[in-house]
């Protein structure tokens, strides 16, 4: 993956953060038989009961052959203290509800022929609305006229579900797993390098085609090119959207491809090497080993891409390929020294801040354009796959909205996961068997995880992990440094790395 597509990916794992929808139930009724249907609502605009008995009862008006951008051919007097259905589209959110509620309309139902989301708008335009407004699938709404007919009487509730769900301990798991396994491989590597090749001037680590960040100049370029693509995808979504897609089913397909193929010859499987005077190189010359990896990696991801909105089973396919990209980027990508760790992650929390929490400011809907490119616009149906999932396991009883899930965006494990690579490459270059720097920096990513998480919970809301792992891992790293007495050499890198990188 040469340097402007792993700029594009890089913007995209950062934007992706833990973002849930709110969903509900819609009951529906006609005094003979009943039904229930998944609706999706925003709980800070519209809060809806949380049981059945506590819900108000409306008979239902279908007025889906408008969009309610205006009052037009809706009589107020058919409308008022009822419940109405009308189609998604055109105009905002707020727009169909201020609409409806000037009817006397006394809630407001969107059908939707696209991907269910979340309805928001800005905090000025809250204050505007007092009915509820929920989100339903138009082919919901087909199957309830077919069993009731036009005599529908309907509830809206949202029955709580737990906080604390099992599926956080999973990815807890999954994300310090994979931080630690991509830090002792990038260890693993320096360790053969150095076996292998003479420290002596001109060599370079491009030449086993791994890329490194040794100017700060360059670091903050890299930013601001990731923030560029970022409002490229806040602005062209529905086609950059498709691009992101086959660059992540190539990036996994060879990222997979590596993993396995470093598995195997860990296990000395069909590994054929020769020395010659300066260098230990691996021989290029095509295996049945590699041949049959490349087809299963090939066909894993060409799966992925077929059924990638196949709830049921592909997010094991999607956490497959995403824990072998965040490997294989925390080994291909390195940091030359703490002082670009420090200014690379410093800016990746500004850039994260900003995007999460200023830009609402500036946006018309009020949304962030993080959380808006992580969502997707209105009409968009696809979502960018740079995220983990799991399954919620306390929602599988509420199941009509499909599953739900718990997720974790890949830049919260490789941004970290890059400063816990360099303290593993240091320990290996300042011979510490004990391999402190790695280990304790795998620790201040735990916990600061663990607190990422604990917020979560506590405030209901999905967090900028960045905000918390950043100051962990980097103030852990120095503390570290300064305790051994080796903070200038920590700071600077490496004899060799300075070496390498002052070589004509």
């Amino acid at each position: 993956m040469d340097t402007a597509a792993t700029t594009v990916v890089f913007a995209l794992i950062v934007s992706a953060s833990q973002i849930n929808c709110q969903e509900g139930i819609l009951h529906i009724s006609n005094g003979a038989a009943e039904k229930e249907y998944c609706l999706v609502y925003n709980q800070s605009w519209t809060p809806l009961p949380p049981t059945l008995d506590a819900a108000l009862q409306y008979p239902l008006v279908n007025f889906t052959s408008t969009l309610l951008c205006d009052t037009t051919g809706v009589q107020p007097e058919v409308v008022k203290g009822k419940a109405l259905v009308v189609m998604r589209g055109v105009c905002d959110f707020s727009q169909k509800a201020v609409v409806a509620q000037s009817l006397g309309a006394a809630l407001l139902l969107l059908a939707s022929n696209t991907t269910l989301i979340t309805p928001s708008a800005n905090s000025s335009e809250y204050s505007k609305v007092h009915i509820p407004l929920a989100l339903l699938r138009y082919r919901d709404l087909l199957d309830a006229q077919q069993v009731f007919g036009d005599s529908m009487q309907v509830k809206l509730y949202a029955p709580p579900l737990s906080k604390v769900d099992p599926s956080i301990a999973v990815m807890l798991l999954i994300a310090v797993v994979t931080v630690t396994l991509g830090g002792w491989w990038s260890g693993a590597c320096e360790r053969v390098r150095l076996e292998c090749v003479p420290e002596r001037e001109g060599e370079s680590k491009a030449e086993s085609g791994e890329l490194f960040l040794y100017s700060p100049l360059k670091a903050l370029i890299f930013v601001a090119l990731m923030s560029g693509m970022l409002l490229l995808m806040y602005f062209f979504y529905n086609i950059l959207v498709y691009v992101i897609i086959a660059i992540f089913c190539l990036a996994s397909a060879s990222a997979l491809f590596s993993c396995l193929d470093a598995l195997l010859d860990l296990t000395g499987c069909g590994t054929v090497r020769y020395e010659d005077h300066y260098f230990c190189i691996r021989s290029w010359k095509l295996s049945l080993r590699s041949l049959l990896l490349a087809a299963v990696c090939i066909s894993v991801a060409v799966v992925w891409g077929v059924y990638r909105n196949e709830d049921r089973w592909i997010w094991i396919l999607q956490d497959l390929l995403g824990i072998a990209f965040c490997l294989n980027f925390m080994k291909t990508i390195s940091l030359s020294n703490f002082k670009i760790c420090v200014i690379l992650l410093s800016l990746l929390l500004v850039y994260d801040v900003f995007f999460v929490f200023i830009t609402p400011f500036f946006t018309k809907n009020g949304v962030s354009i993080m959380v808006q490119v992580a969502l997707g616009p209105d009409a968009a149906g696809e979502r960018l796959p740079m995220v983990m999932r799991v399954p919620r396991f306390s929602a599988w009883a509420l199941n009509m909205c499909g599953m739900q899930f718990s997720i974790l965006g890949f830049g919260d494990i490789i941004v970290p996961g890059l400063l816990v690579a360099y303290c593993s490459r240091f320990d290996v270059r300042v011979n510490s068997r004990k391999k402190v720097y790695f280990l304790c920096c795998c620790t201040a990513y735990l916990l600061g995880i663990l607190l990422t998480f604990a917020v979560m919970l506590l405030s209901g809301m999905g967090q900028p992990a960045l905000l918390y792992l950043v100051p962990f891992t980097l103030v852990t790293s120095a503390s570290v440094a300064a305790y051994r007495k080796e903070m200038r050499q920590f700071w600077t890198g490496t004899v060799y790395e300075r070496e390498e990188l002052t070589a004509p």
